[in-house]
């Protein structure tokens, strides 16, 4: 016959107290699970995961940002003293502006709607010439890397253009184009579009063989096939011939200010050398460096959107 012990109950002792089930392998077990949840740490609330997130970015961002200010630091330092001391070693500086003047110019340029309708219509040009070569560049790539035909009727004619360098375009844009801020677009055109051209007829020859041949099995067209398989794994490529595209349009569009410009910010340049304005020269200077260095890296911030896989990648065993 079972004993109430046996049976794991609760056995009323002459105090009116249950019994303290010493001998009962379910309480053994109920304060061992007691024992491991007071063990367990409380989960993070959710006020804490922000938090945690922001030091994980500040770890990861401040020492960028400071290597970059240190980097910059220095040059700024090395401008200073070039220009104070006024050294003459084969490099002179004894007509090069120093950092105070060039600021002292730049907040006077600061009010001139002058100086701010310059930088618009460079970036309009910038943005133009760069789409259109964007578009045309990438749609050729693709037809020339991927089909014979097309790589033989148009990579001849791509490959005797493209060494001409854009500047020299100049007098033939001047006269193939009906006007001036047209000849400019297309001189930036030029120079980024061999580039992303080039780029992506080298991304679609890397792409693997085996991926044609299975989208094909599977009964993909050839517009599915491009736009579904080539172009995803191209992608990489484009991303480096469009970088490369934007500095070389960037200096192309320069140059063409320069020479034929009436407004932008290379012409800005080229009139403050005529006027003897040096300050104006290297407010120029750094605001075709800064405008550049935003567009690259918006391109680069759309390639991290594009490709997130690439985006945390190292490469070359780079620590």
């Amino acid at each position: 016959m079972q004993t109430a012990a046996s049976l794991n109950l609760d056995v009323e002792q002459p105090g009116g107290q249950p019994g303290d089930m010493a001998e009962g392998p379910n309480l053994a077990r109920a304060r061992k699970a007691e024992s491991a949840a007071a063990a367990t740490p409380a989960p993070a609330q959710p006020a804490e995961v922000p938090v945690r997130r922001i030091a994980a970015w500040l770890r990861v961002t401040l020492p960028k940002l400071l290597t970059t200010m240190l980097s910059l630091g220095l040059f700024v330092a090395f401008w200073y003293f070039a220009t104070k001391y006024k050294w003459d070693f084969y490099i002179r500086f004894t007509n090069i502006p120093s950092p105070g003047e060039v600021l002292d110019n730049l907040a006077a340029l600061a009010h001139s709607d002058k100086f701010y309708n310059n930088m618009y219509v460079s970036v309009r040009r910038i943005l133009l010439g760069f789409g259109i070569a964007t578009v045309f560049g990438v749609a050729l790539g693709l037809l020339v890397g991927q089909y014979r035909a097309a790589r033989a009727l148009l990579f001849p004619v791509f490959e005797t253009l493209r060494p001409i360098p854009a500047i020299a375009w100049v007098p033939m844009a001047i006269m193939l184009w009906p006007s001036n801020e047209t000849s400019i677009v297309f001189i930036t055109f030029l120079g980024s579009f061999f580039p992303i051209l080039l780029n992506t007829i080298h991304g679609v020859n890397s792409v693997d063989p085996v991926l044609l041949r299975a989208a094909r099995c599977l009964g993909a067209t050839e517009f599915r096939l491009l736009r579904q398989v080539v172009l995803p794994a191209s992608l990489p490529h484009i991303f480096t011939g469009l970088a490369i595209g934007m500095g070389v349009a960037w200096v192309s569009l320069i140059a063409a200010e320069m020479i034929s410009g009436q407004y932008g910010i290379g012409y800005f340049t080229w009139e403050a050398y005529s006027l003897i304005e040096y300050a104006d020269i290297a407010i120029g200077m750094i605001v075709i460096g800064v405008l550049g260095l935003l567009c690259s890296g918006g391109i680069r911030l759309l390639g991290n959107l594009l490709m997130p896989w690439m985006a945390n990648s190292t490469h070359g065993g780079q620590k």
